[in-house]
């Protein structure tokens, strides 16, 4: 551009010397004013590019900025992406589960027996008596039915030691040792801590006399003193025991 603006320079000057309208001195200043516009026009020119590179230089800058956020956005979507397919995952599997466990919910309850009805009273202490009262009429017979179909209907029943010893009885007036023992133990190894208890064990160590078996006789008589010394039957069982020696 300075060399253009010199030819142009030059060019004025020779016309001007060609026609001879200036001196040396006013052509020498003319110079000098065209060499400060050129000058000027330089640093203006130096001042634009360093101002075009200077922002070029920002351009550069936003567009890596720009790329970098694409690149970040790109990612923040994949990973958002992933979060919704594992949280769909998650709760059809959990729905999966779920369902599994009602169906085996359902499958046990179905299979489940009926929950049993409410005792009545009432109708357990008649049914009760009514076998006791076949008992007492020696009945012995009637009285073990009675008594079997009291427990079956009431095994949970606070009467059911007191059946079990009354069943062992009627059974050893019918002569049935074996039974009796049957019905006296599980009266005194199923409820230890029921008043019949002792009892039992009485009975018990008779009926395995009567069978012949003196071993378990004895054994049963110091069973009996030993787990219930202040029981009634404590005394006849030691004395019973005296004898058997």
């Amino acid at each position: 551009m300075k060399r253009v603006l010199l030819l142009l320079v030059a060019g004025v000057f020779a016309g001007q010397a060609h026609a001879g309208l200036f001196t040396d001195e006013k052509t020498a200043k003319q110079l000098k004013e065209l060499e400060g516009r050129v000058s000027l026009l330089e640093d203006n020119s130096n001042q634009s590019s360093r101002a075009m590179m200077g922002l070029q230089s920002q351009i550069d800058t936003l567009n890596e900025t720009v790329r970098k956020l694409q690149g970040e956005n790109e990612e923040l979507q994949h990973d958002l992406q992933d979060a919704e397919k594992r949280q769909k995952d998650f709760y059809i599997d959990l729905d999966t589960r779920m369902r599994k466990l009602e169906s085996a919910a359902s499958a046990v309850a179905a299979a489940a027996p009926p929950a049993p009805a409410p005792i009545d009273p009432v109708a357990e202490n008649r049914d009760f008596n009514a076998a006791y009262a076949q008992f007492k009429a020696h009945k012995l017979q009637d009285s073990i039915h009675g008594f079997m179909a009291f427990l079956t209907k009431y095994p949970g029943s606070t009467l059911a030691p007191n059946a079990y010893y009354h069943m062992g009885v009627a059974y050893y007036g019918l002569h049935d040792c074996k039974n009796a023992v049957n019905s006296y133990l599980t009266a005194a190894t199923k409820f230890p801590d029921s008043n019949t208890a002792p009892n039992a064990l009485l009975g018990t160590s008779i009926c395995y006399q009567e069978l012949g078996d003196m071993t378990k006789a004895k054994k049963t008589l110091k069973q009996l003193i030993a787990k219930y010394p202040k029981s009634p039957m404590a005394p006849r069982a030691k004395k019973r025991l005296k004898s058997l020696k």
